[in-house]
């Protein structure tokens, strides 16, 4: 029997079908290619494709601009910007097994384990820093081991000369080169400038073949000069620390301005820190002291108690008080006298900063005559110099004055005040009763300001505070050679959580110089000396002293002269000092 052979049979249906593909793909294809080197369709053309090559290659970078100058009064930079380089890299780019990765973790300073482990962190991203604020020497070096996938890009970083000697005033930058402290911060938006733009063109390697188009220049930013003048600054910072570590004293602060114009001249305080290297730094120096603590001002007041009670016309200098037998009962407390004085004038009465006497004066008074005056002369609100963390005092207003707060008050007690608001108030009368607009910027034209005392009156009590430094004042340790100086001590009781503390003070001397045509207004505080002594008149007075005579020597400002052509020369001081002491005195 014969036994044909199977044939293999497709159904005419499936045939069809499987031709017609056959045809379709070509067709498909060709129109693939077509669509991609003829079409224009943005999503799936040419263009498309051009879009992404040159995107891969053209690239608009940022220009930095660069943060404008802080200087002082005479052009001193104290505060500058120096170019440097931020590495980066892209590690979806990185060869973690190039043997060149060795070399880079080198010159990084960490090990090759760590910067392994480094991009293994970053493997999800394109970005991702290596280092900031790169020397541009040493940037030169890593971008020239010429590694894909590592960049640097340009930036600016803040350098400040005087270091810590201005380092509260001038503020600081962060790593990004903006402000975070003191003038940096306040003047933040003048300063900064406004980044550039502008494309280029870069290799596989990532780096720069040409610059093709500027996009838009930088903007540089504006310059700042300050009011203080550096040398000024030298001095009270060197003499300011040099006090604080005499007497271990847990901080201090000195204000100078310039009597005529508002500017502060020198604003130094400690501890302080340098900007320049901030890895140990504390918010304990970060703090502008002189501007943002308080203190009671104490005896330093009592000028201005006197000055209140010349205006009412119940008193004149020459006014007679009885303050034995040394001390005065008010309510509940005893004010204590350093000994009886018995009848004295007030000019006397400011020349033994007499606590009896400015009682006496207080009660005659007005209940709210010596807030007024207080209020008048700046204390109770901001100095208004824009500084961030100014703060403006506390200067309370009873509705019911008892006695003993009427008492307290007028020499310095329940209130709070700066440093730089206890240098306004001396700035008023030093300036025959004319209120001016502080600054801490350099100006060159006075402002007018604002009449807010007799100028008569001020004369004569700046003529009154000159005794202080006189042999049997309280501050003849402030007295400068060949000047007049009007001062006051103060030395108050440090305010604790269960009230006044027995044996920690605060140590202050506010005064001004020359004394018949002030210039300058400089006011020292100490705070909380341990050294064994702890009044103002023999802390803080010589602190004063030697900033004070330093400044009229720099500035030039002329001694007294006789008639007959002579300089003034003082007598030394003697050798028993006077002292006062207010705050929770007993």
């Amino acid at each position: 029997m014969n036994v044909k052979p199977n044939k293999l049979t497709i159904s005419r249906w499936r045939y069809a079908l499987l031709v017609l593909v056959l045809m379709v793909l070509p067709i498909a294809a060709i129109w693939h290619i077509a669509g991609l080197q003829v079409l224009s369709d943005v999503d799936k053309g040419y263009e498309f494709l051009q879009g992404q090559g040159i995107a891969r290659t053209v690239r608009t970078e940022s220009i930095p601009a660069y943060r404008g100058v802080i200087t002082d009064r005479r052009g001193e930079p104290l505060a500058v910007s120096t170019p440097v380089v931020t590495l980066w890299a892209n590690p979806q780019v990185v060869d973690v097994t190039s043997p060149e990765l060795a070399q880079l973790a080198k010159k990084l300073s960490m090990s090759r384990k760590d910067l392994t482990q480094r991009f293994a962190r970053y493997a999800n991203k394109e970005f991702m820093y290596l280092d900031r604020q790169v020397a541009p020497e040493q940037a030169e070096e890593i971008l020239g081991l010429e590694i894909p996938g590592i960049y640097g890009k340009g930036e600016y970083k803040r350098f400040y000369p005087a270091g810590e000697v201005t380092s509260q005033l001038v503020g600081f930058t962060n790593i990004d080169d903006r402000g975070q402290e003191g003038m940096e911060l306040a003047f933040d938006d003048v300063l900064k400038g406004v980044p550039g733009a502008k494309k280029i063109l870069k290799d596989l390697k990532g780096r720069v073949i040409k610059d093709l188009a500027l996009v838009r220049s930088e903007k540089p930013g504006e310059s700042l000069a300050l009011s203080i003048d550096l040398r000024l600054q030298y001095t009270a910072y060197r003499e300011l620390k040099a006090a604080v570590a005499k007497h271990k004293a847990s901080s201090g602060s000195v204000v100078m301005l310039d009597v005529r114009t508002g500017e502060v001249l020198a604003m130094a305080n400690q501890p302080s820190f340098n900007p320049n290297d901030r890895s140990q730094l504390s918010s304990d120096a970060l703090r502008n002291r002189a501007i943002t603590d308080l203190v009671e001002p104490g005896s330093t007041m009592k000028p201005l108690t006197v000055l209140a009670a010349l205006e009412s016309g119940k008193f004149s200098p020459e006014t007679v008080i009885d303050t034995n037998p040394g001390y005065i009962r008010v309510g509940r407390k005893t004010f204590y006298d350093h000994r009886n004085y018995g009848e004295i004038d007030l000019t006397t009465l400011l020349m033994k900063s007499s606590q009896v006497g400015t009682t006496k004066l207080a009660l005659q008074l007005e209940p709210g005559d010596v807030r007024e005056m207080f209020f008048r002369m700046g204390l109770g609100q901001s100095p208004g110099t824009g500084f961030p963390g100014e703060s403006p005092g506390s200067l309370p207003q009873h509705r019911n004055w008892k006695p003993v707060a009427r008492a307290n008050f007028a020499f310095g007690m329940g209130l709070s005040a700066t440093a730089l608001q206890v240098a306004q108030a001396y700035a008023v009368l030093a300036s025959n009763g004319l209120k001016k607009q502080l600054t801490l910027l350099k100006t060159d034209k006075a402002p007018e300001g604002e009449q807010v005392v007799d100028a008569k009156l001020v004369a004569r009590l700046r003529e009154m505070m000159s005794s202080v430094t006189h042999s049997g004042g309280t501050a003849t340790r402030a007295a400068i050679p060949s000047y007049d100086v009007a001062g006051k001590t103060g030395t108050v009781h440090k305010v604790g959580k269960h009230g006044y503390e027995k044996h920690r003070y605060v140590a202050m001397f506010a005064g001004m110089v020359p004394a018949d045509n002030p210039r300058l207004v400089t006011v020292v505080i100490i705070n909380d000396p341990q050294g064994g002594k702890y009044y103002g008149g023999e802390v803080a007075a010589p602190v004063f002293a030697s900033v004070t005579a330093d400044a009229l020597r720099m500035l030039k400002i002329p001694p007294k002269i006789l008639g007959d052509g002579q300089v003034v020369i003082k007598a030394a001081p003697p050798s028993d000092l006077q002292v006062e002491r207010s705050g929770g005195a007993t």
